[in-house]
Parts: structure tokens; C-alpha cells; sequence
């Protein structure tokens, strides 16, 4: 496709040409995703899908890191809830209480924490009071 379009030749037939001749050299044959349905077909349209997307890929964030830490504790108290061993649960809660306690130490971006480290030894009295 470094060719320009000739003069006089209207730019669909020259388009459709140009594609023509590329699939008959076999230029789109073993195209990554050939075959496989498009990502986020049944998600709403967004016009900035390209960023979240890309966000999605390098594991980043739009929110302020202090939120970003309450949305963990949430996941994690939720995570421990559901933990099918003991030890699960408190690994899961000793991970999100260091993140909360480094942050408590040298304070994140974004609106205050809000939130205090979880207490371990009550969660897993709770948790042992669901599974009897």
C-alpha cells in the first residue's frame, strides 16, 4: 500500500484493488484472531474504548490510588469471605492490611484513605461462625 492513487482512477476501485491483490498474495491469511469473535462485542459502545482497553492491558488505573485501595480492601474482604481454608483468608487480608499500612505511613494521592487495616482475628472469627 506504499503506491499512491493514479490520477483519473476514483480511490474505491483503487482501494478495492489494492485489497484484492493483498488477498491473493495472502497478506491476511494467519492474522492473530482469525476466527475468534471481537473482544467486547457485547459491551456498549464507549468512544474512548481504545484507552480503557489499554489500561485493561497494562494493568493501570484511572482512579486515584487511594481509591484503588478501598476497591481492593472491598475485593479482599469479599475474596475472604467466600475463602474455602483459613489460611487463605488470612493470607488474603495480611496482603490488603500491608498495602493499607504502608499507605496509613507515607500517605497516597487522592481524597483521605478512609479505611483502617482489617482485623484478622475477627474476620476469622466470623468466618468460622458461617461455615458451623
Amino acid at each position: 500500500m506504499t503506491d499512491r492513487k493514479p490520477p483519473g482512477v476514483s480511490f474505491e476501485s483503487w482501494v478495492d484493488r489494492q485489497i484484492r491483490e493483498a488477498t491473493e498474495r495472502g497478506a491476511f491469511d494467519d492474522l492473530p484472531g482469525a476466527g475468534k469473535p471481537l473482544a467486547h462485542e457485547n459491551r456498549p459502545y464507549h468512544e474512548m474504548w481504545w484507552i480503557r482497553e489499554k489500561l485493561e492491558r497494562e494493568g493501570l488505573s484511572f482512579l486515584p490510588p487511594s481509591l484503588v485501595l478501598r476497591n481492593e480492601l472491598h475485593e479482599a474482604l469479599d475474596a475472604a469471605r467466600l475463602a474455602p481454608t483459613e489460611a487463605l483468608l488470612r493470607t488474603r487480608l495480611a496482603e490488603v492490611n500491608s498495602r493499607i499500612e504502608a499507605a496509613l505511613r507515607r500517605p497516597i494521592e487522592g481524597p483521605p484513605l478512609g479505611v483502617a487495616p482489617v482485623d484478622i482475628e475477627a474476620a476469622v472469627t466470623e468466618w468460622h461462625r458461617k461455615q458451623a
